[in-house]
């Protein structure tokens, strides 16, 4: 099943602009669709408008990590942008963008082998 990264800048902007137009399209984005209805069945009222405000600052509060463990099942973008489920296949993947790299003259051999290191080294 493939998930679909949920980023809480893209989230903290529609907080935010739930405060001028429709509340609870940020819901409906973090997969929270019950919430996102009932944002927008009060959007009457400054209920919604209030409690948007609130919840875009507190994703841009929040660390990146915390934000993870909320939204994304406690996952995270790993440098080659795919999600972290399994790290030893994004190590993998990670370590053939960079051969492919190298074979293309893009990085030296010396940048090849320092970064092979330190991709490695997040194994352990």
């Amino acid at each position: 099943m493939l998930i679909k990264y949920k980023s809480r800048s893209v989230a903290a902007v529609l907080a935010f602009a739930g405060t001028l137009t429709v509340s609870g399209l940020h819901k409906f984005y973090l997969g929270q669709p019950l919430w996102g209805l009932l944002y927008v069945l009060l959007s009457w009222t400054p209920i919604p408008k209030v409690a948007s405000a609130i919840e875009g600052v507190w994703y841009l509060t929040q660390d990146e990590d915390s934000f993870n463990r909320h939204f994304n099942e406690g996952k995270s973008v790993i440098a080659n942008g795919t999600l972290g489920v399994n790290p030893v296949v994004s190590i993998a993947e990670a370590l053939r963008e960079l051969d492919a790299l190298r074979q293309e003259g893009l990085i030296s051999e010396y940048e090849f082998e320092q970064k092979r290191r330190q991709i490695l080294e997040q194994i352990s």
